[in-house]
Order: structure tokens, then sequence, then C-alpha cells
């Protein structure tokens, strides 16, 4: 099992609107409501900045690449994430 926490946006969304300690349970709670939008597995204690520099799947580049706005919007593809589109992937 992944160590992390598993994060739903809906489509459209600036915040989360479901935050779950598996995939099966965010799974549960987006068919129920048949949700569109992205479940995304997020590292815990770490910034998803430091940990696709960890993983070797980002490196910074430029100089804007350090800023605390690129940092403060930094997100990975290499995420492990799923749409969904009315509940279902």
């Amino acid at each position: 099992m992944a160590e992390g926490i598993w994060v739903f946006n809906g489509i459209g969304s600036h915040f989360p609107s479901g935050v779950f300690t598996s995939q099966a349970l965010a799974e549960e709670w987006i068919a129920k409501h048949k949700l569109t939008g992205t479940l995304t597995l997020y590292p815990i204690d770490t910034g998803v900045y430091e940990w696709a520099i960890g993983k070797s799947v980002f490196k910074p580049k430029e100089d804007r690449h350090k800023t605390s706005e690129f940092i403060g919007r930094f997100s990975s593809a290499y995420q492990e994430h799923y749409h969904y589109e009315d509940g279902k992937t």
C-alpha cells in the first residue's frame, strides 16, 4: 500500500471536497454521489515539489522554479491519480 492520502477534487473546484485514507473509501464516496473529478494520492509530511524532486521526476531548471508562487502551485502528473465521470473511472 502506498503511503499517502487520497484527495478528491471535483471538476472546476479550487479546493478538495474529500480526503481519504484509502482509495477504496474514496471510490465508494465518489460512486455514491456520482462525482466528476480527480482522485490523487498525495505524499504525507512533504510537499509535492520536494516529493517530485526526490523521485527525480522534476528538476528545477529556471530561477522561477524556485519561487514561492511556483512551489505553491506545483503539482505532478507522476502522482498516482484517477479521473472520474459521474462516479465512474
